[in-house]
């Protein structure tokens, strides 16, 4: 089924084709240093350990920038389109910049960081944007931006793959040019009407579905964070979600190191970089299949079923033989499983915020799982080098406590029906 047959009207279906897409763009800014880390390190000299808080950067970047948005909110004040336009030019700018400059690693980070900061603007609003459109079948839809996060992700390994005898600063460059493709493909929906633009705005319950909007509280003086976090099942989502990314990026970080010691021969720099793409691109199919069960079984199945299975995957991994294409196999699974669960709890999450702070809701829950990814990252960058492939028992926690976290979510629907006419 192509992405935008299952929503009514070829206008909204058009939308949120265009949305994914240049989610896609947009967010090959993410990893672009990953793609080119052997020429990237020799040019500024760096450890293994300065390269990781390289890439760790961009995700302090993107919790300033999230947490910037939700203080002010930004991300409910301004048309998420203009948000989205804006924030991916900026960061293929400053994703570009640098490598036309001196070798300075000081001066690398803070271009990084800038660009986490940019980024807070294209991967939140694009949810803000494909909740507004598809509304009931949201979960479905949030399923194909997350794919498309995914795939951004794996373009640099992509990128490093098909422009091997390039510079690396062509890596950069192509992510850059990306993501001015994206924020174009926004700029363009807008332009003919079929964004829903300022002066078109729905009403502020039109973004929730009608199940959602009866059981809203009333709006009231409370700060937006107090109004948030005072929902339960928010609640739930959101620490759900927590526990899901203690696992997710870390994992991304060192699927190149994973898949090095998988193959006894990894052979040149092309198959490794192929190689990595293929596990981390596997996520794409993960969300796709979460969002099309998401519509008979719910969100919150989706969600646990894969972290679950993402935590056995972690538990088990390092016990397995040392059978190159087995090994292989197992993290291409992993990496099928471990993104799967994400939509899904964007999805809980947006349904259980008041309407008209979906985009403070969805930027707040981005903030608090990046944070928590930045230290997931730097500890296991560390410990990989020291003790080898049983350090990713460290990202174990993360999909027990998230678990544990979205219990809520799952005992809910075990409650009597009240209807009398049954």
């Amino acid at each position: 089924m192509a992405v935008g047959q299952s929503w009514a009207g070829r206008g909204t279906g058009a939308a949120v084709l265009a949305i994914v897409v240049a989610q896609w763009f947009g967010t090959s800014l993410w990893f672009s240093p990953s793609g080119a880390v052997d020429g990237l390190s020799a040019w500024l000299g760096s450890t293994p350990a300065q390269f990781g808080w390289l890439i760790a950067a961009t995700q302090i970047g993107f919790i300033a920038g999230t947490l910037l948005s939700a203080a002010t909110g930004i991300a409910d004040r301004f048309p998420p389109e203009r948000i989205f336009i804006v924030s991916s030019l900026v960061g293929a700018a400053l994703n570009f910049v640098w490598t036309l400059g001196p070798s300075d690693l000081v001066l690398v980070w803070i271009s990084r960081f800038a660009v986490g900061m940019s980024l807070a603007g294209i991967y939140p609003m694009g949810m803000k944007m494909i909740v507004k459109r598809a509304q009931a079948k949201s979960a479905q839809a949030l399923a194909w931006l997350v794919a498309m996060l995914t795939l951004g992700t794996a373009m640099p390994q992509f990128l490093s793959a098909a422009g091997a005898a390039l510079p690396w600063q062509s890596i950069m460059w192509g992510s850059s040019a990306l993501a001015v493709l994206g924020a174009g493909l926004i700029a363009v929906i807008s332009q003919r009407g079929t964004a829903i633009s300022g002066r078109e705005e729905k009403p502020a319950d039109a973004t929730a579905p009608p199940d959602v909007i009866e059981s809203q509280p009333a709006v009231t003086e409370d700060p937006a964070l107090r109004r948030l976090f005072r929902d339960r099942m928010f609640r739930a989502a959101v620490f759900g979600y927590v526990g899901h990314m203690w696992e997710l990026y870390a994992f991304w970080a060192v699927v190149p190191t994973l898949v090095i010691t998988a193959l006894t021969h990894p052979g040149s720099p092309t198959a490794l970089a192929t190689t990595s793409f293929f596990v981390i691109a596997s996520g794409v199919l993960g969300c796709v299949a979460g969002g099309i069960i998401s519509r008979r079984t719910g969100s919150a199945k989706v969600a646990a079923t894969a972290l679950a299975g993402s935590g056995l995957m972690c538990l088990i991994y390092p016990l397995l033989p040392e059978v190159g294409p087995l090994l292989i196999a197992a993290l291409a699974l992993w990496g099928l499983l471990v993104i799967a669960d994400s939509p899904q709890f964007s999805d809980l999450a947006a349904r259980h915020a008041p309407a008209e702070l979906t985009g403070t809701g969805l930027t707040v829950m981005n903030s608090l799982g990046f944070a928590v990814s930045v230290i997931s990252i730097v500890i296991l960058q560390s410990l990989i080098a020291a003790i080898g492939v049983s350090a990713v028992w460290l990202l174990l926690p993360g999909p027990v406590l998230g678990l544990i976290a979205m219990r809520p979510l799952l005992i809910r629907r075990r409650a009597p029906r009240t209807d009398p006419d049954e």
